[in-house]
Parts: structure tokens; C-alpha cells; sequence
């Protein structure tokens, strides 16, 4: 018998994928670049979409990485990485750190922050430290507890349908506006009206 599976379980795996992909593509995610350094000391980071808050107390994030990354590596040996929240003009910086290139840092504005990589354009910064990976498929979670984190005040960079863009809040509601109800009139003034029409007529 053969191993190979039949072609109809492979155009079906291959349906439910699509299928999967254009569900998640409706879903609002947050556009982040992620970054540890490797053990020779040089930066290494990479775009993540999969970012989550986890807890309040302690303070963690849930990070899903690819098992290809080449951030992983680091993240396994040194057990640090830092989340760098781009901004609403970050566009260009995702498209770096989602890109196979030798040196992603190269030509983008960063510094050391505790001595992770931080860019300095990203609006919002947490230096994280890798508690636990958890495997899940083709993918491992990185559970991260947040040792520090820093916010300035800007718009921030969102994927969805794979198109970048950024929140826009919605009007708030309008209330209802309630006419006041009019005043019951009492049946004995009813009553006497009724009989003044009738000794009228």
C-alpha cells in the first residue's frame, strides 16, 4: 500500500489552508517587529503579527514564531527578546523585518536598550524575557514575561486583509433622544368632555 496520501485528503488540506488563511486575514493584528540578539552579540529581528497580551500580574505577552525564523535561534540561546509596536508611519520598517535580508538593521534607525535591539522609530517598547515555548504546529509560542516597557503617544501600525493600515475610532453613539410623554388626561375630564359634545349635538 502506499504511503502517499490520497489526492483527495491532500485538495482538501489544501481547501481548508486557503480557507484558513483568508478567516485569519479578517482579523485586526497588531504589526510588530521583534528582536533578540544572537550570541556572537549582532541583532537579529523579524515582523510578527502573531502578538498578544497574556497577563496583567505578572505583566506577559504570548509571541507566535515561525519554526524557520531566524530570530528563534537567539531566543532559544539567550533567552531575551524585545517587541518593538510600530507606528502608524512603519510601513516601510515591517517590509524590512518581513524581508530575507543579510542585515535588516542596516538602514534603519535603532540602538541598544538593555542590551536588546530597539528601533528608536516604534512608538511603543517591551523588553520581554522567554518563559516558556510552547510547540504548536508549524509554529512555537513564546510566552514572555515583561521586564520593562515604554509608550510615547502616536498612532499605531494594524494588518488586516492583507493591507497595512491604522485604527480609526468610531463615532460614539448618539443617545436617544426622548420626547417627554404627555400628561394622562384623567378620565373625569375625559368624561365631561365627551358629555359637552353630546348636549351639543
Amino acid at each position: 500500500m502506499s504511503a502517499t496520501a490520497p489526492p483527495h485528503q491532500d485538495e482538501a488540506g489544501q481547501a481548508l489552508a486557503a480557507d484558513f488563511k483568508d478567516a485569519m486575514a479578517a482579523l485586526c493584528s497588531p504589526v510588530t517587529v521583534v528582536t533578540a540578539r544572537r550570541e556572537d552579540g549582532s541583532p537579529c529581528g523579524v515582523t510578527v503579527s502573531a502578538f498578544a497580551s497574556l497577563s496583567l500580574d505578572p505583566p506577559m505577552v504570548t509571541i507566535a514564531l515561525d519554526r524557520r525564523s531566524s530570530l528563534l535561534p537567539a531566543v532559544e540561546a539567550t533567552g531575551r527578546l524585545g517587541v518593538c509596536l510600530l507606528g502608524a508611519d512603519g510601513q516601510q520598517l515591517a517590509l524590512t523585518f518581513a524581508t530575507p535580508l543579510a542585515d535588516r538593521f542596516a538602514s534603519v534607525a535603532w540602538h541598544h536598550e538593555n542590551g536588546l535591539p530597539r528601533l528608536s522609530e516604534a512608538p511603543v517598547w517591551l523588553e520581554c524575557e522567554a518563559t516558556t515555548l510552547v510547540e504548536g504546529g508549524d509554529h512555537v509560542l513564546v510566552l514572555a514575561t515583561v521586564l520593562a516597557a515604554g509608550t510615547r503617544d502616536a498612532r499605531t501600525l494594524a494588518y488586516q486583509n492583507r493591507r497595512f493600515g491604522t485604527h480609526r475610532p468610531l463615532p460614539a453613539p448618539k443617545e436617544e433622544r426622548r420626547k417627554p410623554a404627555a400628561a394622562p388626561q384623567s378620565r373625569t375630564a375625559r368624561g365631561a368632555h365627551t358629555r359637552r359634545d353630546t348636549t351639543h349635538t
